[in-house]
C-alpha cells in the first residue's frame, strides 16, 4: 500500500497547490480557441461553459496524482473520497468569475484550497491567467503575489489610507439581491466607493494586496472563497466565515446553498 503523505505540512500542501491551480488557469487560458458553449446552470446569471469542467478536471488529476489519498470536492464534478483519507479536503473552483470570462472581462481565474479536518484552512492559491497574477498563502508562513517575473508578501489595506473601497457581490436569487442592494447604503457607509467585479476570490487577493479595503458578500459557496479568505488572513486581515458544517453530507450541501458573510 502506497503511504500517506504527509497530511499537515502547509508548504507542502501549498506546492501541490501552485501546480493544481496553475494546470485549470492554462485551460482558461485558451479561452480565446473558443469552444465556451455557455449554459446557465440554476439561475438567471449562473452560468457554466466547457472550459469551467475541464479547468476542474486538470486541476483533480493533478491532485488525483500528488495527493491521491485526498478528498476533493469542487464546482462542477462530483466529489472524489478516497477508501482511506488522508485527513485532508481540496476545495476547488475551477473558474470563479465565469460570466467574465464568457464576456471577456479578464477578471477572473482558478481557486485551489486545502483543510484539514479540524477546519484548518492550510494552504490556498488563486491564479488569475489574464491578470498574469498567481496569490498563494500557506497557514503561518504569509500571503505572497507573484506577477511578471517578481514576488511580493502582502500585508493587507493601508489602514491609514483616506477613500476606502468596499467590495462586494450579488446574489443570482433575485429575492436575495434585492435584500442586498437594500442592505449596500448601510454597508458601504464608512465607504468612499463600492467595486463589484465578479470574482470573490480575486476580491478577496486585492483585499489582501490592499487594492479594496473591505470586502464583504453573503451566499457565497466554499469553494468561492476557500483560497481567497486564507491569503487575506495571513495578509493579516481578519476574516469571518461561515460555520464549518459538522460531518461530509452536511458540507456537500454547504458546499451548494449555505451562506457566508466575509469581511476585509
Amino acid at each position: 500500500m502506497m503511504p500517506l503523505p504527509d497530511a499537515a505540512d502547509p508548504l507542502e500542501l501549498l506546492d501541490v497547490a501552485r501546480e493544481a491551480a496553475a494546470a485549470g488557469a492554462a485551460v482558461l487560458a485558451r479561452r480565446s480557441a473558443g469552444g465556451l458553449n455557455p449554459v446557465n446552470k440554476s439561475a438567471d446569471g449562473d452560468w457554466v461553459t466547457d472550459f469551467d469542467t475541464a479547468a476542474e478536471a486538470a486541476v483533480r488529476e493533478v491532485l488525483a496524482r500528488l495527493r491521491p489519498h485526498d478528498t476533493v470536492l469542487g464546482e462542477e464534478l462530483e466529489p472524489a473520497v478516497p477508501v482511506h483519507p488522508s485527513g485532508i479536503r481540496w476545495s476547488i473552483d475551477p473558474l470563479d468569475g465565469t460570466t467574465n470570462f464568457i464576456r471577456g472581462i479578464v477578471y477572473y481565474g482558478t481557486s485551489v484550497a486545502a483543510v484539514n479536518d479540524d477546519g484548518e484552512w492550510l494552504a490556498g492559491v488563486v491564479h488569475a491567467p489574464a491578470l498574469v497574477r498567481v496569490y498563494s498563502a500557506a497557514r503561518g508562513h504569509g500571503a505572497w503575489l507573484a506577477e511578471h517575473g517578481s514576488v511580493r508578501k502582502l500585508t493587507g489595506p493601508d489602514p491609514q489610507r483616506v477613500g476606502k473601497l468596499l467590495g462586494t457581490g450579488f446574489s443570482y436569487d433575485a429575492g436575495v439581491r434585492s435584500e442586498q442592494y437594500a442592505a449596500l447604503a448601510q454597508l458601504a457607509g464608512n465607504f468612499a466607493d463600492v467595486r463589484r467585479l465578479g470574482s470573490a476570490a480575486l476580491d478577496l487577493c486585492m483585499v489582501a494586496d490592499g487594492s479594496l479595503d473591505a470586502y464583504i458578500e453573503r451566499g457565497l459557496n466554499e469553494y468561492d472563497y476557500a483560497a481567497g479568505a486564507l491569503i487575506a488572513e495571513e495578509a493579516g486581515v481578519p476574516v469571518q466565515r461561515p460555520p464549518q458544517p459538522a460531518n461530509d453530507a452536511e458540507r456537500l450541501d454547504a458546499v451548494t446553498v449555505a451562506g457566508a458573510a466575509l469581511l476585509g
